[in-house]
C-alpha cells in the first residue's frame, strides 16, 4: 500500500515537472516565434474588434438559444468570465461557482457518484451540467484550466436544456483556436504542499487556420486537513479550419485524469443513538444534528482510500453562414468518463459518537459512462408584418449509457461492538483521534456485479425574440424531447438481474414579455416549465425518480415525469456608460407531482414543493480601476407535501429543502491604484444550510462568512506575479452538508503565489 502510494507521488511530481520544462521550453521559445511571425501575422490577420465584455460584464451568452443580449433575456443568467477565474484563482467549476449566490453543494453518499453536485435555487443540477452546449453527464469534479467562461442559468429551463434542470443549469464555454499568436502559462505555488502549472498556446496556420493547445498539471493537499490530496492533469489540443471565412470547422479533445485521497468529513451529533450494555462510558448526550466539536484536521479514513477519475472527449464543430442572416452549426460529440474510488465515511447511525468512537463506514463505486450526441442549430434573424425576429431552432439526439459497479469491502458491524483498534479489526476508530494508518486488514474485491442504464433522446427547440416596437419585445421558446430510458439491475443472492424501462414525451417551454423604458434598461415577465422523468440522471447522481425500485419496492418506471413550473419579475439595466450591469428578480418555482412514498408505503405523484425568492446581481466597472463581480440570494423553500410512510408521513411538511440556504451573498472586487498594480478582495456568505429537514433526526451546517485577498504586480509586458489568499482569517466552516452521515469541511486559510508569462 506505502509503495503504491509512493509510486503515485513520484507520477504526480514527474508529471508537474513534466509540464513545467515543457511550459519552460514554449515560453523561452515564444519570443523568437513571435519576431519571426512579426509581420506575417500583421499581413495576415483582419482587424479584430473584441465585444461582449468589459471587465467583468458580459453582454451576450455564448449559445444561440438566447436570441437577445442577456440585458433584453427575460431570464435570470450570470456569466463567471474569464477576468473572474483568473482574479479569483478558481482552478475547479466548485471553487468558480463560490462567487454565484444561490448555489449550494451537494455530495455524493450512499452509493451516488462523488464529483461537481450544485443545487440552483434549492434543486439538484448535477444532472443539468453543459460543457458548450451538450450535456454533460458523467460523474467528475470538472477543471477550469480549459475554460472560457461559466453560464448559471437559473430557473426551470427546461426549453433550454431539456430534461431536468428545475432550478438552473450550468454551461462551460471551452477556449477555442483564434487567428493570432500567443503563448502563456502559470506556475503556482502554495501552503498545504500547493503546485500548479498550466500553458496555454495559440498559434496561427496560414491565414485561416489556427492550432491551440491547453495542458495543467496540479498537486496539493488541503489546508488545515490530514492526509486528504489532490493530484491531476489535463491536456486539451484543438484545430480550427476556415476561420474568418464563412465556412469552418473546429477538431477538440480533452483528457482529464486525476489520483486523489478523498476527503472524510466530519460526523453529524445525531439526535438519537442506541445505548451500550458493555459498560464503555458515554461521553456526552445526544445533538442536534450539527456537526460533532472535533479538532479541524481529523481524518476517519484510511490510508486504502482512493479517487481515480477519468475523462475524455472529443468534438467536432461545424459552421457555414448562409448569409448575413442565417448560420447553420453542427455538433458532433462522444466522451467516456469513469470514476473508480473507495472512500470512508464516518458513520453516526447508531451513535457510536457519543462513546468516543466512529464506524468506518465504507462507500465506493467503479461506474463508466459513454455519451455519443448531436446537434443541428440554424440561427438568424428575420422581418415579417413590421415585426423583427431573431431566433434559433434546432435538433438533439444523444445516447447516454452507464455502468455502475462497486467494491466488496469488509467492514464489520456499525455499532462497533468490540470497540475500536485491533480487537474490532480497525473498522471502528477513536472519534477525537482517529488512525489513517491503522493496520486495517479487511478484504476489498470488486463485485463485477454492475447495474446499467442508458437513456436515449431526440428534442426539436426553437426560440424567437420578437421586437414589437422599440420598447417592447416578446422571447418564448418551446422544446419537444422524446425521452426513452433503461435500466437492468444488479443481480440478486439468486443471480437474477431485472430490467425496466419507460418513454416519455416531454413539452416545455418559456415565455417572457420585455419592456424597456430606456435603451439601457428592461423590465421582464417570464414564465417556464421543466419535466424530470424518471431515470433522467443516467445512473450518474442522486436520482429522486429511479427507474428502478427504491427499498420498499417502488418501481420508477410506472410513474410520471416530475413538472416543474416558474414565475419571474425582473429587471435588467446597463448603466456608468453601459459598463456596469445591474439585475434584480423576484420568482417562483412550484413542483406540483413530485415522487413522495404515501402512508402506506407505496410511491406515487403527489408531492408538492415551492421556493419563493428574490436575488440582486452586479458585475462591471463603477470606475475605469475599480470592478466589482457578485450578488445577493434569497430563498424561502418548503416541502408542502412530502410524505413518508407509516407514522413519519407528513413529518417534514412545511420544513425547508435541504442544500438551500435562505439568504446567500458574494462579492469579488478588484481595485489598481496604478496601473501596473491590481488589488482585490472578495466576501462571501451563506446561512444555515440543512443536509436533512427531518424533524425526527435533522442535520445541518451553521452559517459562515469567508473572506479572500488578492493582488497583482505586473511586472513587465511578459511577467505577472499574483497572490491570492483564500479564507484569510481561516474560518472553519462547512460547505457540504450530506444527507445522512457527515458534513464536508472547507479548506483553512490557502496562500498561492502565481507566476504568469504571456508572449
Amino acid at each position: 500500500m506505502y509503495a503504491a502510494q509512493t509510486e503515485r507521488k513520484r507520477t504526480e511530481h514527474s508529471v508537474v515537472g513534466y509540464l513545467t520544462g515543457a511550459m519552460s521550453f514554449a515560453v523561452a521559445s515564444a519570443p523568437a516565434m513571435a519576431d519571426t511571425k512579426k509581420d506575417a501575422v500583421s499581413a495576415t490577420l483582419p482587424e479584430q474588434t473584441v465585444t461582449g465584455r468589459s471587465g467583468f460584464k458580459t453582454d451576450a451568452a455564448s449559445g444561440g438559444k438566447f436570441t437577445a443580449p442577456l440585458l433584453d433575456t427575460p431570464k435570470s443568467v450570470t456569466v463567471i468570465p474569464a477576468e473572474v477565474l483568473q482574479d479569483t484563482a478558481s482552478a475547479t467549476l466548485t471553487e468558480a461557482l463560490r462567487t454565484v449566490p444561490g448555489i449550494a453543494f451537494g455530495a455524493g453518499e450512499g452509493g451516488n457518484p462523488v464529483g461537481d453536485r450544485p443545487f440552483i435555487r434549492g434543486y439538484d443540477a448535477q444532472a443539468s451540467t453543459f460543457l458548450d452546449g451538450l450535456r454533460d453527464i458523467g460523474a467528475q469534479s470538472r477543471e477550469m484550466f480549459n475554460v472560457e467562461s461559466v453560464e448559471v442559468i437559473k430557473g426551470p429551463s427546461g426549453a433550454y436544456e431539456g430534461r431536468g434542470a428545475a432550478g438552473g443549469a450550468i454551461n462551460i464555454v471551452t477556449k477555442t483556436p483564434k487567428l493570432e499568436h500567443f503563448t502563456e502559462g502559470t506556475l503556482s505555488v502554495g501552503n498545504a504542499a500547493y503546485k500548479r502549472v498550466t500553458a496555454d498556446g495559440n498559434y496561427q496556420i496560414g491565414e485561416h487556420a489556427a492550432f491551440r493547445l491547453n495542458a495543467m498539471a496540479h498537486d496539493a493537499a488541503v489546508a488545515g486537513r490530514d492526509v486528504t490530496s489532490f493530484s491531476r492533469w489535463g491536456i486539451a489540443p484543438s484545430i480550427a479550419f476556415g476561420l474568418g471565412t464563412p465556412t469552418r470547422a473546429t477538431l477538440s479533445y480533452y483528457h482529464l485524469q486525476s489520483n486523489d485521497t478523498p476527503d472524510t468529513g466530519i460526523p453529524y451529533n445525531n439526535g438519537t443513538f442506541n445505548r451500550r450494555t458493555d459498560g464503555r462510558p458515554q461521553l456526552f448526550g445526544p445533538g442536534d444534528g450539527a456537526p460533532v466539536n472535533v479538532d479541524r484536521s481529523v481524518y476517519y479514513g484510511l490510508s486504502r482510500d482512493f479517487r481515480r477519475d477519468r475523462a475524455d472527449m472529443g468534438t467536432l464543430s461545424l459552421e457555414h453562414d448562409v448569409s448575413s442572416a442565417l448560420k447553420l452549426r453542427n455538433t458532433t460529440r462522444v466522451a467516456r468518463t469513469s470514476q473508480d474510488t473507495i472512500w470512508t465515511q464516518p458513520d453516526d447511525s447508531q451513535g457510536n459518537i457519543y462513546y468516543g468512537m466512529v464506524w468506518r463506514r465504507t462507500n465506493s463505486r467503479y461506474s463508466v459512462a459513454n455519451t455519443v450526441a448531436n446537434q443541428t442549430e440554424a440561427t438568424g434573424k428575420f422581418d415579417t408584418g413590421g415585426f423583427k425576429h431573431s431566433y434559433a431552432a434546432g435538433l438533439e439526439f444523444s445516447r447516454e449509457r452507464s455502468r455502475n459497479d462497486t467494491y466488496a469491502v469488509a467492514t464489520g458491524s456499525n455499532r462497533c461492538p468490540n470497540g475500536i483498534g485491533a480487537a474490532g479489526g480497525y473498522n471502528c476508530t477513536d472519534l477525537f483521534n482517529p488512525n489513517p494508518s491503522d493496520l486495517w486488514a479487511g478484504g476489498i474485491k470488486l463485485n463485477n456485479n454492475p447495474a446499467e442504464t442508458t437513456v436515449r433522446t431526440q428534442s426539436a427547440y426553437v426560440f424567437d425574440t420578437i421586437e414589437l416596437s422599440p420598447r417592447w419585445q416578446v422571447n418564448g421558446g418551446l422544446r419537444f424531447d422524446r425521452y426513452s430510458a433503461s435500466a437492468t439491475t444488479s443481480a440478486n443472492a439468486q443471480g437474477v438481474r431485472s430490467s425496466f424501462s419507460r418513454d416519455d414525451n416531454l413539452l416545455n417551454y418559456q415565455l417572457g414579455l420585455v419592456f424597456k423604458p430606456a435603451q439601457n434598461g428592461s423590465i421582464y415577465v417570464a414564465y417556464g416549465t421543466s419535466s424530470t422523468p424518471s431515470g433522467s440522471v443516467a445512473g450518474q447522481g442522486a436520482d429522486t425518480s429511479a427507474l428502478t425500485p427504491d427499498r420498499s419496492g417502488n418501481r420508477g418506471d410506472v410513474l410520471a415525469p416530475e413538472k416543474n413550473r416558474a414565475y419571474e419579475l425582473g429587471t435588467k439595466w446597463n448603466v456608468l456608460d453601459s459598463k456596469l450591469a445591474l439585475t434584480a428578480a423576484v420568482f417562483r418555482i412550484e413542483t406540483t407531482n413530485a415522487r413522495i412514498v404515501l402512508q402506506d408505503g407505496t410511491a406515487a405523484m403527489a408531492g408538492n414543493k415551492r421556493v419563493d425568492g428574490f436575488e440582486l446581481g452586479w458585475s462591471g466597472a463603477l470606475t475605469n480601476r475599480w470592478q466589482v463581480f457578485g450578488g445577493y440570494t434569497y430563498l424561502k423553500s418548503e416541502l408542502r407535501n412530502n410524505g413518508g410512510a407509516g407514522a413519519a408521513f407528513g413529518g417534514t411538511n412545511g420544513t425547508a429543502f435541504p442544500n438551500t440556504p435562505k439568504n446567500s451573498f458574494s462579492l469579488w472586487t478588484t481595485y489598481q491604484p496604478m496601473p501596473k498594480l491590481t488589488l482585490g478582495g472578495g466576501a462571501y456568505y451563506v446561512s444555515k444550510v440543512w443536509g436533512s429537514t427531518n424533524p425526527a433526526n435533522p442535520k445541518w451546517v451553521p452559517a459562515y462568512w469567508r473572506f479572500d485577498a488578492m493582488a497583482a504586480y505586473r511586472v513587465d509586458k511578459h511577467t505577472t506575479l499574483q497572490l491570492n489568499v483564500q479564507n484569510v482569517f481561516d474560518k472553519v466552516y462547512f460547505n457540504q452538508a450530506y444527507a445522512s452521515h457527515y458534513a464536508s469541511l472547507a479548506p483553512g486559510r490557502t496562500a498561492i503565489l502565481t507566476l504568469g508569462i504571456r508572449y
